[in-house]
């Protein structure tokens, strides 16, 4: 007996919630239309897009490193800060240098000291041939002796210079004005001699790098203009090709293309960017190639994985239509199908639209 009541009650419950769906179709369908705004395609067949996808870098980039091997003593850099070229960044141990200074001082003593006794006697000489107290071959002895102490004198004061060159590498700065982006080493680090300590970079200078295909490479010249767009921070800005790489043997048969941006606000390297370069269409005439439908990305539903959007009827009701989309074009992008040239859709609707529902044009 339970289960038979069990029974109707759901049965109950299914007729309920039917009739009031009925009910709400039949209250949306009863209710006043739906205030909409309609626009007609645009199409281009004066040029296309060609797309390419790659990340914003910094023109000025440089890694700081030294040629002494020292323990770091001193790291006054952290990822982040802001630095001025000639700003002291790292200092490495100068125990070895300083000890070779050192040497350089005492070897530059004795060689003034020879140099010196070296131009007295050459000097005495001189006076004594001239006198005729002295030969030609002890003139030249003296002179040869004096040449040999100049150069001596000459070879430790290069030998001190040498270690005042070694010295600016233990105490190493900012070699541009910039920010600093990556950090490799801390203080107490072993620095060996060529080993990258910081990265920095001038982020007032920023390019997109892209790699384009070998079929579309041939169509992007230098000071073509480029629009990229980054969706991290919904902006779009506007550069020019600067570079072309003229060989694909280290990038997997893709060509490198590099891109001066001409505002860098709010831009950072390493965002994320999409560059579209305008190629003009090679057809004949304008009836040999086929004209591109756009419409706004903001007039799409997207439902999973499925793209879509609102057409009027002739009975003035909303049709969602399926369409498939190609390539983005700035704010609109490409219809493949599914809408026709010069066909109306609905961009804008004064309450929410669902397939039926009663629309009125303003």
């Amino acid at each position: 007996m339970k289960k038979h009541i069990l029974i109707l009650l759901t049965a109950g419950g299914f007729i309920f919630q039917s009739c009031s769906s009925e009910k709400e179709k039949s209250a949306q369908s009863s209710g006043s239309p739906i205030s909409v705004t309609l626009s007609e395609t645009t199409t281009s067949n004066d040029a296309h897009f060609v797309s390419a996808s790659g990340k914003l870098v910094a023109k000025n980039s440089v890694n700081v490193s030294t040629r002494m091997m020292g323990y770091i003593t001193s790291m006054r850099a952290e990822v982040g800060q802001n630095v001025q070229a000639g700003q002291l960044l790292v200092s490495v141990n100068a125990a070895d240098i300083q000890a070779k200074g050192g040497q350089a001082n005492a070897q530059i003593a004795q060689a003034q000291a020879n140099f010196n006794s070296a131009k007295k006697d050459y000097e005495r000489f001189q006076n004594l041939y001239k006198n005729q107290s002295a030969s030609q071959k002890e003139l030249d002895d003296m002179q040869a002796r004096y040449e040999m102490a100049k150069a001596g004198l000459q070879a430790a004061q290069q030998m001190k210079n040498e270690v005042n060159a070694q010295y600016s590498y233990t105490n190493i700065t900012a070699p541009i004005s910039g920010t600093i982006t990556a950090k490799f080493a801390e203080q107490g680090d072993l620095a060996n001699p060529g080993m990258p300590l910081l990265t920095i970079e001038s982020p007032s200078a920023l390019q997109a790098q892209v790699l384009v295909s070998e079929q579309n490479i041939s169509q992007i010249n230098e000071g073509m203009p480029v629009q990229v767009s980054l969706k991290s921070i919904n902006k779009s800005v506007s550069g020019r090709v600067s570079e072309i790489s003229k060989s694909a043997a280290n990038t997997g048969g893709q060509y490198l293309v590099k891109v001066n941006l001409n505002n860098t606000q709010d831009l950072l390297p390493g965002m994320f960017a999409n560059l579209q370069f305008p190629i003009k269409n090679q057809g004949k005439a304008n009836q040999d190639f086929q004209q591109s439908v756009l419409v706004p990305k903001t007039a799409l539903v997207e439902q999973g994985q499925l793209t879509g959007i609102y057409v009027p009827s002739a009975q003035n009701t909303a049709i969602l239509r399926w369409i498939k989309i190609g390539k983005s074009i700035g704010d609109q992008v490409e219809v493949l199908s599914g809408l026709n040239a010069q066909e109306k859709y609905i961009t804008q609707a004064s309450g929410r639209l669902y397939n039926g529902a009663k629309i009125s044009t303003k």
